[in-house]
């Protein structure tokens, strides 16, 4: 039986020596070229123009609702300005490594395809679906669902497809991803073009999540490149890194749902108040 990669110099191994892919300069700077092809086109999208004559609206439209603002305050004068936070490109190490777990970490029937066929470089652009993404930060948690809804409806006036995921994990991530997707024209091997149809994400997360996420973002893709180990319960070893940062998120979900709790009562005591 063939035996499965362990890390990411076994994957390339694997890779050159089943598909005959071998990841050269050439490969990587093919990608960094295309990726950057891609992020120009996006930024002149339908989609991308709308949303950006939008989002101010989405803030003062919230506000009117709630009598709370909508965007992260330390946000908003960028927003002001140019209205959209930035279009991040996933970096060649990452989008490797993210090939590495679903082609094998990922995959329970190895050394068979996953179900949906191998990553390769001849259809990996459309397959793997962060290349391009971005972060909208909210105050509030039914910040969340405000901006959920208001994407989902551009998506359906200019007919882009539209897919949620709301992502509640046991390290104590919380978040919601937002999925659309682009054709892009983008340069082959050879420099000739060739059109792809590309998946973006949006990921939505609130004010407190964010500093969460900053804290575990680097300890949490280094982890997510090894093999699972089934022994090991970080929930019982109080000193690890892993138990302080995952239920700091845990903590910090539980806060902005009380935070939402106190927000609802003092508006129902306002309205009680003002029919008296």
């Amino acid at each position: 039986m063939e035996n499965k990669p362990s890390n990411i110099q076994e994957y390339k191994q694997w890779l050159k020596g089943n598909h005959d892919v071998e990841i050269t300069d050439r490969i990587v700077n093919n990608y960094n070229s295309a990726t950057d092809k891609m992020k120009q086109q996006f930024l002149q999208s339908v989609f991308w123009k709308q949303l950006g004559d939008n989002i101010l609206e989405y803030n003062d439209e919230y506000y009117l609702q709630t009598g709370y603002a909508l965007l992260q305050d330390t946000h908003l004068p960028d927003i002001l300005v140019k209205h959209l936070p930035d279009i991040l490109v996933k970096p060649f190490d990452s989008f490797l490594l993210k090939t590495f777990r679903k082609n094998i970490l990922e995959n329970n029937d190895f050394p068979k395809p996953p179900i949906e066929g191998w990553i390769l470089p001849e259809n990996w652009y459309s397959r793997i679906n962060d290349i391009l993404r971005t972060l909208i930060v909210v105050k509030y948690l039914d910040g969340v669902e405000f901006i959920i809804g208001k994407i989902k409806s551009l998506c359906e006036q200019i007919g882009r497809d539209f897919q949620c995921t709301f992502e509640a994990r046991e390290v104590g991530y919380y978040a919601v991803h937002l999925y659309t997707n682009e054709e892009f024209e983008i340069p082959r091997m050879d420099w000739d073009t060739v059109k792809v149809i590309t998946t973006i994400e949006i990921q939505i997360t609130t004010q407190l999540q964010e500093v969460i996420r900053k804290l575990l973002h680097k300890y949490y893709e280094e982890r997510r490149a090894l093999p699972v180990d089934t022994e090991r319960m970080w929930q019982w070893d109080y000193r690890s890194d892993e138990f302080s940062t995952n239920y700091l998120g845990h903590i910090l979900h539980y806060v902005e749902g009380m935070i939402m709790e106190i927000r609802e009562k003092e508006r129902i005591s306002n309205d009680e108040s003002s029919t008296i």
